[in-house]
């Protein structure tokens, strides 16, 4: 008796799966429709921003990619990398000198980067507005 029950149960799940996901599936598609369109229209406010920033039409995906992207993510990304590397340079640097010299290059490494990263956009921005004319 326990195990019709189970089963019945079961089924009743997996057939009000099916329909939740149906549904779910028609109003994702109307969503995607919507959101195409609002995205194409951030990204043209976006380029006629950076596009008036920079002055032409050729330097405003760099500025966008180096600003919008590059800059904010590479702030975790870094940290993160930062963190493993004082991992491996203390905690597993104490039985094994390798490993202390590996976690030092990698602090270094991820240390540089996030300074060039973040100092990306004002090069950018010298080298597109300043040197161009």
């Amino acid at each position: 008796m326990k195990k019709t029950i189970a089963i019945i149960l079961i089924i009743l799940c997996l057939l009000s799966i099916n329909t939740t996901l149906a549904t779910e599936v028609n109003t994702l598609e109307q969503h995607n429709k919507n959101d195409v369109s609002e995205i194409k229209d951030k990204m043209e406010i976006k380029k006629e921003i950076y596009t008036e920033k920079y002055g032409s039409d050729a330097y405003w995906l760099a500025g966008y990619i180096i600003e919008e992207i590059v800059q904010p993510y590479s702030i975790p990304f870094c940290f993160v990398g930062i963190i493993i590397g004082l991992i491996f340079q203390y905690a597993m640097g104490t039985r094994r000198l390798d490993y202390k010299h590996r976690g030092f290059g990698t602090v270094i490494i991820f240390v540089t980067i996030l300074v060039i990263c973040q100092v990306l956009p004002f090069i950018y921005a010298l080298i597109v507005m300043g040197w161009r004319g």
